[in-house]
């Protein structure tokens, strides 16, 4: 797509479309096609949007107006000079195929961001971006390179360590299903690059029932990984991964990313027991339920030191959203990411999220 395409495509994204109505408390930016991650640019009023479809690629999304536009266009401006250290990257994502799922950000330093991005379109890789933030101005967004998936490997959900290391899940390795994962059965892996490294290499001990998102701590040392099939929080020291530190099971949902944002670390799914939907997800004759049945959908704080889940935000079934993903914290709002919808969901800040922070 040319530039004045995009430009074009851009402005018709950016409208409201006439069936955008809300189902309250939830409120929608309509036109993002499955906003599967979301992130929240610290300080800033903006948010990051995956696209999970292709040519979904990246959306900018303004959390004071809940407007939003394409953000990666392949433009010389947003392509910077190729950082070392990435010699099997061909060159940038092409737009039109660009299909993004999980998200990373990593501050570098002041005002420079890395953001990590798993692509399926084109290629498998994780894409490598650097983001200058400019407070209320837009950021400002540049490629930088890209890190191949193994052969036969999909990534879900991607995270970095300060040290430079890139962390990425695998939901179901070859020759697994999501009928496996739902049944309770090891199908992802976490797979680890260090800077200098020849490839990813898969972490002992890391396979579990459906490996979905992850996210880093701060002290350096641990990360968390969602095991999709146990609806839990497992957690891992990164020094030795051949057995989890400690298993955390959700209250009532299946998480599926997590996140830090607001100085909180979040993870929502839809629920598990829906009444409207039969209740559990089920397989039948081998083949998992693709959860098109709308459902309830739930946010969860980790307490990293007491180990427990407590729900932030909670909510029925909506007639305009499902496939509850991701949160992020924006503007005084409460932002939800999909898998499904195309569409962005926002509402009030809920007052359990409106006291104290615990990073």
């Amino acid at each position: 797509m040319g530039l004045t395409g995009f430009m074009a495509a851009a402005a018709l994204a950016s409208a409201t479309p006439a069936d955008c109505a809300s189902d309250p408390p939830l409120e929608y930016t309509c036109g993002p096609v499955k906003p599967e991650d979301v992130l929240a640019l610290p300080d800033t009023p903006w948010l990051v949007t995956s696209g999970f479809a292709p040519g979904a690629g990246l959306k900018l999304v303004d959390s004071r107006t809940g407007t939003f536009r394409p953000w990666f266009d392949g433009s010389p401006g947003q392509v910077g000079a190729r950082l070392d250290g990435f010699p099997d990257c061909a060159g940038p994502p092409e737009p039109s195929l660009f299909n993004s799922r999980g998200l990373g950000l990593r501050r570098i330093a002041g005002n420079r961001w890395r953001l990590l991005v798993v692509n399926h379109g084109g290629r498998e890789a994780i894409e490598v971006f650097d983001v200058i933030a400019r407070g209320k101005a837009e950021p400002e967004l540049s490629w930088r390179g890209c890190l191949p998936m193994p052969v036969g490997q999909v990534g879900n959900s991607v995270a970095g360590f300060a040290d430079g290391t890139v962390l990425v899940t695998v939901l179901t390795r070859p020759g697994t299903t999501i009928a496996d994962f739902v049944e309770g059965r090891d199908t992802g892996a976490v797979w680890s690059w260090s800077p200098g490294a020849a490839r990813f290499v898969e972490l002992p001990g890391t396979r579990l029932p459906g490996n979905n998102g992850i996210e880093v701590d701060p002290d350096g040392r641990h990360f968390y990984v969602i095991a999709f099939g146990w609806h839990s929080v497992v957690a891992y020291d990164r020094r030795d991964t051949s057995r989890p530190a400690a298993r955390i099971e959700a209250p009532g949902f299946m998480p599926d990313n997590i996140h830090w944002t607001g100085g909180r670390l979040l993870l929502t799914g839809m629920r598990l027991e829906e009444p409207a939907c039969g209740g559990r997800r089920k397989v039948v004759n081998g083949v998992a339920d693709p959860m098109l049945c709308h459902r309830g959908w739930a946010v969860g704080e980790l307490d990293r030191d007491r180990q427990r889940i407590r729900i932030v935000a909670s909510g029925e079934p909506a007639p305009g959203f499902n496939g509850h993903s991701a949160a992020a914290i924006s503007g005084g709002r409460l932002w939800l990411g999909s898998f499904q919808s195309s569409r962005l969901a926002g509402l009030p800040l809920p007052p359990a999220l409106t006291r104290g922070k615990r990073r």
